[in-house]
């Protein structure tokens, strides 16, 4: 009886494990991308059932403990470079003058949240250069103005359908656009920012719809904003910063071609997952939110802020533009394979990098 429940539940963690690999873009199968971790959990809680409860004097209990090490292993291996156990990608910035660094405060409020005193607190706690809201609609905006006394440049992007956008900034904003990339209401915003050195950092900001089956049945119309916005910033000289709610796990493959395509570096290889969604549910959490960078810059700090009443938690992330010390920093690099899964991904919704605004050119 125990190994037939036993072989039941490796079955399910086999399932689960090789869906992911079928490049199909259905919410069910991407979905699969998010809970590496609770996979990597429930491997180890069959490893150690089987070891209590089978007999290893036979062929099948090798059998059956084989695979669920091999699927262990496998979700490991894409855990693996959000942990302290990995290299980082990002060096530690140098004492610099602060007139080069940068800070962003990225914040999914939840529309119905009404908590904005805890999130103004933080704001005025952290004070940050930049904050980002995401699912801001036009109470939201009202409710915010009072930061604006502080934060004297902002764009302002109120929506009542989850995709309200804000920006609000210390910095001087320049050439700044909102766009609707791939869907016609979901917007995203893109905006020179300027440094106190006079240093000019092109800002995207991002929040594309999640795959799900109360959005969109499959992965399409994310994976197109975030390439296309990757492609439209590959190889240029310019500092880059892409941050908001990704609505897709650090770990994915997508969001590794994003990287790849982009050639951008994430600040949390080798310093953990700063998982963010869901608030509520600890056993249940994924790194939604997500700041990416040129080697232009290397991290001052990087958190996880509080709960707001939200069902995302903030994260605050500090730059330091020092183009000679991040000038060996290398993140991970696409191949032919990678340029040509990207070009589909692209064409099966019809947008080219030449539609994203590039504020200073």
């Amino acid at each position: 009886m125990a190994y037939s429940i036993l072989a039941l539940l490796t079955c399910f963690l086999v399932l689960v494990t090789v869906l992911p690999l079928w490049r199909h873009e259905a919410w069910w199968v991407r979905g699969l991308d998010f809970p590496r971790l609770q996979f990597i959990i429930f491997a180890i809680l069959l490893l150690a059932s089987d070891g209590m409860l089978l007999n290893f004097s036979d062929y099948d209990t090798w059998a059956l403990t084989g695979t669920a090490a091999i699927c262990f292993v496998y979700h490991g291996g894409w855990i693996l470079p959000y942990t302290r156990l990995y290299p980082t990608e990002v060096k530690w910035a140098r004492p610099k003058n602060r007139a080069n660094k940068i800070s962003i405060l990225t914040a999914n409020v939840l529309t119905p949240n009404r908590n904005t005193d805890a999130l103004i607190g933080l704001v005025e706690n952290y004070k940050p250069d930049v904050l980002v809201t995401l699912e801001t609609d036009a109470w939201w905006q009202e409710k915010l103005a009072v930061l604006e006394s502080n934060y004297t440049y902002s764009i302002k992007c109120p929506q009542d359908n989850l995709y309200g956008m804000h920006v609000y900034s210390k910095l001087p904003l320049e050439d700044s656009a909102i766009q609707y990339l791939v869907e016609p209401d979901v917007p995203s915003i893109h905006s020179l920012v300027v440094l106190p050195s006079g240093i000019k950092v092109r800002m995207h900001f991002l929040h594309p719809a999640p795959p799900s089956p109360t959005e969109n049945p499959e992965s399409t119309e994310r994976d197109a904003e975030l390439l296309v916005v990757a492609k439209s910033v590959a190889n240029e000289a310019i500092p880059i910063i892409v941050t908001g709610d990704l609505n897709d796990v650090a770990w994915s493959e997508t969001t590794r071609l994003f990287r790849k395509i982009s050639g951008l570096l994430d600040p949390r290889v080798g310093r953990g997952m700063f998982n963010t969604f869901h608030a509520n549910y600890p056993f249940a959490r994924w790194p939604l939110d997500h700041l990416f960078h040129s080697d232009h810059f290397t991290l001052c700090k990087i958190k996880r802020l509080p709960y707001f009443g939200s069902d995302h938690f903030p994260v605050f992330v500090e730059l330091a533009y020092d183009a000679f010390h991040g000038a060996d920093q290398e993140g991970i690099e696409a191949d032919t394979e990678d340029h040509e899964w990207a070009e589909e991904k692209l064409e099966a919704k019809a947008v080219d990098e030449s539609d994203v605004h590039e504020p200073g050119k």
